[in-house]
């Protein structure tokens, strides 16, 4: 017997409507037959189910509800169908500072709190019997199997791999569930749940920029980490130590992964998710930010069959997603790709991966140095870190594969100072190095309400534009809208800064050449400025004054 069960016995005893006899009676029968005490109860016709539904309500204080009808069509959108039929509750209507919505158990407080959280509104429960509950929605949602690819891609998750309790509809399971599916949704590329003093906080990271989500209840919040712990295989009992998991899930026809970072902090653990979407590996050079020209030049330096190309930038530019964009451009059946990361973000068919693991000292020097047994042609290194790495990749682009990899500098022609501070003899790199790329991310303007404007003059000298120089200038900001949640932008975009080596750059590399020396012979030779690019772009009306600002601060001091 469950104790809620007994806590209903309890109830209808009190109310007279049944006697301690009553009750080991419905006990016993319930051993017997493998059921609830209180469906044994209702079984024997002791008492009816309204009989019960009516006492719960009594001893809740809540309002009761024999029949729901009609329900207005306000309330009906408020909550959505998946919702409805997940929780097993229905609308009622709207009162001054709450959402009235009828619940089968007053006593399930979980599912009220996650009710809360989920539809972003209070809410004020009523008790209704299960079954007006069931033939409320059939009426006015539609009868079960109507809608069911909606609630598949709306609510329905899939844990691969993943422990997976045995109560899979328990309101916390919905409530985590729901927390990714809304994140996606959103296109958030993480999810922040950081416990604070008196709240437990949510923020989603969407187009680059955290934003601050409803709280869930904070009385939940050992019972959502322990859960995101449980389907990530990371340890329950562990809470001192910072722990590392990853969840993959299935949503409708959509694989997508989860990297899972948990750390104790003051107030408890705080759970970072990536959301790694594979679609976004789907992407063209145009989709990644190139404009034609720009395009041309990484299509030719794709199809070069040797030499090492290097894309830079700090942490969070998208240096990782235009490399996966890359090996996607070149993964073809006559060529044979591997990469070594340090993680492998994500899975990509017809790619080998090689996972860096320190533990057993698989680095990325070690790694590296035995795929070049595997005879690949393309080979790509998540980020070289020091000098071994560094030397491996050098001479693996002069034996005739082609290289790609990743720096932390701020510009182009810094990569190469940074090589031969790692080491690198300065021959071996002007001999091996093709390109390299810098790149930023801006969001771009969201195209629904976006229109056409006058730049004043203090965006042009921020841009170091003079009025002459727009002619024919497509300058466009955005109001903002519910397509793109009031901020104006939808997605982002890469601006570049691509530095190509010809033989009068490699003759300077030799020789030693200091990084402003090279930088100024690479603007002779035609090369644009992450600024420059970032003003085509806010020219062509794709972005925003502010944004090419903020993200090229560096470019021009």
């Amino acid at each position: 017997m469950s104790p809620n069960d007994g806590h209903v016995l309890e109830i209808l005893r009190d109310l007279g409507l049944i006697s301690a006899a009553d009750i080991q009676q419905a006990e016993d029968d319930a051993s017997q037959q493998g059921i609830g005490a209180v469906d044994a109860l209702i079984a024997s016709g002791r008492v009816t189910q309204l009989d019960v539904t009516k006492a719960i309500a009594n001893a809740a204080s809540m309002e009761f509800v024999e029949r729901i009808d009609p329900i207005p069509h306000d309330a009906i959108e408020a909550v959505p169908r998946h919702i409805a039929r997940r929780y097993g509750v229905v609308p009622l209507g709207r009162t001054e500072n709450a959402l009235r919505v009828a619940v089968a158990d007053p006593f399930d407080l979980e599912t009220i709190d996650s009710l809360t959280y989920i539809l972003k509104t209070d809410i004020e429960p009523v008790v209704a019997p299960t079954q007006e509950i069931d033939r409320a929605i059939n009426q006015h949602y539609g009868p079960l199997g109507e809608g069911v690819q909606e609630e598949q891609t709306e609510s329905e998750i899939q844990i691969k791999g993943g422990p997976e309790g045995a109560a899979s509809d328990a309101p916390i399971i919905r409530l985590v569930n729901q927390l990714v599916v809304d994140a996606h949704r959103l296109r958030g590329s993480d999810i922040h749940i950081e416990p604070l003093e008196k709240r437990l906080r949510v923020r989603y990271r969407i187009d680059g920029v955290l934003q601050e989500m409803p709280d869930p209840p904070k009385r939940l919040q050992a019972a959502i980490i322990s859960r995101i712990k449980i389907m990530s295989n990371m340890s329950i009992a562990e809470k001192r130590l910072p722990q590392d998991g990853r969840i993959q899930i299935q949503m409708a026809d959509k694989a997508v992964d989860l990297r899972v970072s948990c750390i104790p902090t003051n107030h408890g653990e705080s759970i970072v998710m990536r959301i790694l979407d594979k679609s976004s590996l789907l992407l063209g050079l145009p989709e990644l930010g190139f404009l034609s020209d720009d395009q041309l030049i990484m299509e030719r330096i794709l199809n070069l069959p040797d030499g090492i190309f290097l894309v830079t930038g700090p942490t969070g530019s998208g240096k990782t997603t235009t490399l996966y964009g890359c090996l996607n451009f070149l993964n073809k059946p006559d060529r044979k790709l591997i990469t070594v990361e340090d993680p492998v973000e994500y899975i990509l068919q017809g790619i080998n991966q090689v996972q860096v693991n320190e533990e057993i000292d698989l680095t990325f020097a070690a790694a590296l140095r035995s795929m070049l047994r595997q005879a690949p042609n393309i080979i790509m290194v998540g980020e070289i870190r020091d000098a071994e790495t560094a030397q491996i990749a050098i001479n693996a682009s002069l034996t005739g594969h082609l290289v790609f990899s990743t720096l932390h500098t701020n510009d182009a022609p810094s990569a190469v100072t940074r090589l031969v501070d790692l080491g690198v003899k300065p021959f071996l790199v002007a001999s091996a190095m093709r390109a390299v790329m810098a790149q930023r991310l801006v969001r771009k303007l969201c195209a629904k309400c976006s229109s056409g404007y006058e730049p004043s003059e203090g965006e042009l000298s921020a841009l170091g534009l003079r009025p002459s120089q727009i002619t024919g200038a497509n300058f466009q900001h955005a109001q903002g809208c519910d397509n793109c949640r009031r901020t104006g932008f939808r997605g982002r975009m890469g601006i570049f800064e691509i530095f190509l080596l010809n033989d009068e750059v490699q003759r300077l590399i030799n020789e030693g050449t200091p990084t402003n020396q090279l930088r100024a012979k690479a603007r002779q030779l035609g090369m644009r400025t992450l600024r420059e690019d970032g003003i085509r772009k806010v020219v062509a009306g794709l972005t925003s004054v502010t944004e090419v600002v903020t993200a090229t601060m560096q470019d021009e001091n």
